[in-house]
Order: C-alpha cells, then sequence, then structure tokens
C-alpha cells in the first residue's frame, strides 16, 4: 500500500535529534575508554615532546584516541576528522567535554604524528595497556578466590613454567604498484626527463638536450601492451630503456657540474635512487639474473624490499617482514625487518620476552616447521619448554589417543595466523598506505595496538552478556520458585 503522507524533503531545523540524552554506558567506545590507562599513555606521549619550546601539543587523550578510532575503523586520514565531529560517542572516547561540530584538528596531523611517535611509541603503549590488564585480570583472580574463601599466592612469581606462546612470522604488503623491471626503468626515465626540463628552464639561453622521450615512450608502449611478452622481447625492451636512462643521467650530471644543485630534498632523493636503480638493472641485465642485493622496487619508496613466501597467490610479496608472537588473545611484535630474515632465529629471543613479561618461562610453544632446528629444540629443553611439532627423524609410533592430542595442540597454532588475517582484513595490515620507513612501522605497531584494545573490549563484551544472562537466569529462578511454592509447594534447585 502506498503512504497518503506529503513527501516533501524536510529541513535540518525540523529534524529531531536527542543529543540532549545521555549517552548509553553500553557502548563499545564508552566501555572501552574505561578500560585504556588514559593517564599511563600520556606519560608516554608527553615524553616524546618538547617541554621548552614549540607549540601546545593537543591532549593525548585527543591525539592517541583520534589514532586508536583510525586504525580500528579502517580509515584515511582525511575520513577519521569527519567521523568524529558526526559521532557523539567518538567526541566522547578522545576527551571532548561536549559535542561540537568543529574538527579537532588537521588531517595532515597524522603524518607528523607517525613521524613523532613512530613504532617504538606504540610498542610501549601497547605494554602499558597490557600490564593494566594483566592486573585487572590479577584482580579478578584474587577477587574469584576469595569468594571461594581459598588462600592464593598470586604476588609470588612462580617458580614453574606457566603458559602457552605461538610464534609466526606474516608480510606486511606496502601500498605500491606491482613492481616490473620495465615499469621501474620507464619511470625512472620519466622523472629524468621531468628533471632535464626544470634544469634547462633554470639556465635559459643554452640549447635543450634532446631526451627521445617520444621514441622511448613509443618502444615501452609497443612491449607493454602485448598479451605475452617472450625473453628476448623482454630483454630488448629492458636494453632499449636502460639506454635512454643512461643518457638521461649522464645529461643531468653535465648540467650540474655548471652551477649549484636546483633539486629540492624529495627530487634529490629521487636522484639518487634513480642512479641506484640504474647500477641495480644494468648489473642483473649484464649478468642475466632476476634478483640483486637490496633490490629496489619503488622508487619513491626504496626501503621497500621482496619477500619470497611461497603461499598460494602470492609467491612474492612487497613490504615489511614482522616476527609477533600470540599469548592468550594479545599479540605481540617482537621482530620487524624491511629485509628477509629466517624467522627460525628470532625463537629464543621471544622467549626470552616472554620470560621478560611475564616472570616465568612458557609452559609450551607452538610454532611452524621451520622453527624446529636442532639448536632451538635443544635450548627449549635445556629451560623446561615443551616443544609442540613434529619429531626429527622417523615418525614416533603413537596411541590413536595421542596422536589425537597431537593434532588438537598443533591446531592450536591457527590462532595467530587468525590474528593475521584479523589484521589484514579490518585494519589495514594488508595494504599499509603509509610513504616512509618510520611512518610504515609506526602504522604497522598501532595496529597491533589497536587489535589488542579490540580483543579485550570483545572479552570484557562476553563478560557483560555472561553477567546479564546469569542475572536474568537467577530472576527467572525466583519467580519459578515463588510460584511452584504458592501452587504445589516445589522448588528449583
Amino acid at each position: 500500500m502506498i503512504s497518503k503522507n506529503n513527501p516533501r524533503q524536510i529541513t535540518i531545523d525540523d529534524y529531531m535529534t536527542d543529543f540532549e540524552q545521555k549517552l548509553d554506558p553500553n557502548n563499545r567506545w564508552v566501555r572501552l575508554a574505561s578500560q585504556i590507562p588514559w593517564n599511563a599513555f600520556r606519560e608516554i606521549y608527553h615524553e616524546t615532546l618538547r617541554k621548552d619550546y614549540g607549540r601546545p601539543a593537543k591532549d593525548a587523550r585527543l591525539v592517541i584516541g583520534a589514532m586508536i578510532i583510525k586504525s580500528k575503523k579502517g580509515l584515511a586520514d582525511e575520513e577519521v576528522i569527519p567521523e568524529i565531529q558526526e559521532n557523539p560517542y567518538l567526541q566522547y572516547f578522545v576527551g571532548l567535554r561536549a559535542f561540537t561540530t568543529n574538527p579537532i584538528f588537521d588531517p595532515s596531523l597524522f603524518v607528523t604524528l607517525r613521524k613523532r611517535l613512530g613504532k617504538e611509541v606504540f610498542d610501549e603503549l601497547n605494554e602499558a595497556f597490557l600490564e593494566e590488564v594483566k592486573k585487572i585480570e590479577k584482580a579478578g583472580k584474587k577477587q574469584k578466590a576469595k569468594s571461594k574463601s581459598k588462600k592464593t599466592n598470586d604476588e609470588d612469581k612462580p617458580s614453574s613454567n606457566q603458559g602457552q606462546l605461538i610464534i609466526d612470522a606474516v608480510v606486511a604488503p606496502q601500498d605500491i604498484k606491482f613492481p616490473t623491471d620495465l615499469d621501474l626503468l620507464n619511470d625512472a626515465r620519466e622523472h629524468t626527463e621531468r628533471m632535464i626540463d626544470e634544469l634547462w628552464i633554470s639556465a635559459p639561453g643554452k640549447r635543450k638536450p634532446r631526451t627521445y622521450r617520444n621514441l622511448a615512450r613509443r618502444d615501452y608502449l609497443n612491449v607493454i601492451k602485448k598479451k605475452r611478452k617472450s625473453t628476448k622481447v623482454l630483454r630488448k625492451a629492458l636494453r632499449k630503456q636502460l639506454g635512454y636512462l643512461n643518457r638521461n643521467i649522464k645529461t643531468i650530471k653535465e648540467i650540474l657540474k655548471e652551477g649549484p644543485l636546483p633539486f629540492d630534498r624529495q627530487d634529490l632523493k629521487l636522484w639518487w635512487v634513480i642512479q641506484e636503480v640504474y647500477r641495480q638493472q644494468k648489473t642483473m641485465f649484464d649478468k642475466r639474473e632476476n634478483s640483486h642485493p637490496d633490490r629496489i622496487v619503488s622508487l619513491r619508496q626504496p626501503h621497500v624490499r621482496p619477500i619470497v613466501r611461497g603461499k598460494a597467490g602470492k609467491d612474492t610479496e612487497f613490504g615489511s617482514k614482522l616476527s609477533c608472537s600470540l599469548v592468550g588473545k594479545f599479540v605481540y611484535l617482537d621482530h620487524l625487518d624491511w629485509n628477509a630474515f629466517n624467522e627460525s632465529q628470532d625463537l629464543l629471543s621471544q622467549v626470552e620476552r616472554y620470560k621478560e613479561r611475564f616472570g616465568f618461562y612458557p609452559e609450551s610453544v607452538l610454532v611452524d616447521q621451520i622453527y624446529g632446528t636442532r639448536e632451538n629444540r635443544h635450548k627449549l629443553k635445556e629451560l623446561g619448554i615443551r616443544y609442540c611439532g613434529k619429531a626429527l627423524g622417523r615418525p614416533l609410533q603413537l596411541t590413536a589417543k595421542e596422536k589425537k592430542e597431537l593434532r588438537r595442540e598443533l591446531s592450536l597454532r591457527s590462532r595467530i595466523e587468525g590474528k593475521f588475517g584479523e589484521g589484514k582484513r579490518k585494519y589495514q595490515l594488508d595494504c599499509v598506505k603509509a610513504k616512509t620507513l618510520e611512518t610504515s612501522e609506526s602504522w604497522i605497531a598501532s595496529v597491533l595496538f589497536v587489535m589488542n584494545l579490540a580483543a579485550w573490549l570483545r572479552a570484557d563484551f562476553i563478560v557483560f552478556i555472561f553477567r546479564v544472562l546469569k542475572n536474568q537466569t537467577q530472576w527467572l529462578f525466583e519467580i519459578l520458585n515463588e510460584h511452584c511454592s504458592n501452587e504445589k509447594d516445589l522448588s528449583f534447585a
């Protein structure tokens, strides 16, 4: 049935809001704000600021809260500020006293914050938050033991090994174009042509040097448009692009001999990178090789390296490699490197970090097969830590029950894989959009920090639901007991 109401467009003055109502205390942002140790975060943040001069800094809760909102909601820098302007719960989370439509700060400040904070500060924030979580959990255990009138010694550090440590490595890909040698040389050639134009404009009266840019562009397009490119065709195209790029580099060097360096900071860095790219590509072309030490795959992000993973659909990824450990539901970033490394070398250092965090070694370690070297197994045995994995040599003769228990234990390692998947699906860990090395590391550390906040929020919500259901069940039993006592004098246990 079609409604007969007048389909007029309401004005903004006609729209009624309920902002005069109080915020819902069970909202996720309200509950998360109550669980975060803002005072500890404020002290860590203030250590990154100068105390003697400079502009007055933004409040620590405002800054860190905005970074948490960005990672948790997976927003771009430009979208975070309007999102906070539209949502009173987000404004409460960042510490505002009242609702406002004014922007809290300019979105460009996020870049400055990532540079200033860096990976180390986010690691400190993560450690401070997890320390607060441990205090809350310890207080809960004491309260539970007190209600049962049992004596506990939670304050004493246990001497025996406790807990389970899950370790694995993952690559955080950068937001770059898939690199090929031909595309990389073409981009470098186009940048050198732009530099020659700018240098020629700054030195009028001289004849402009030739670059053959139209011919070089045509040679590049003739090859790149082909669906199937043979090795002979690719080598011929690479040889031509190397020749064009070498000519441009020589031209720029000749111009620079006549006067001071006119490049700005970005072009100066790009000029150095282009020369190194040419050297690497020329070496690989002459030796007919496909690899080179510290190979550059992006002109604007020369710190990015190709990391061979051998995964289905992604044989090679371009980004940083992370070595992480999972304890309970929280993830710790133990090692970050832009070059490929063997993650088995981090096992013992991650075990020692576990002891620094909790005061004792883990009871067992769940790792991939690559970690199971003889040295690692021997060291873990000396520390009294059980290695969960296949034994070396011939397969052991296990009973059906032992095999089932071993499969169940090995399946627990998928928890850290699930954490990596959560970070890549929900928190932009699969596409790091920061440009520099420092801001990229800060991006990755902030993602893992927010993942731990979300994990604690989910655990707190489950406890809340359990309490509600328990209270409702108790209320139902009281009604049934009262009803049955009046009717049949029966009671429910």
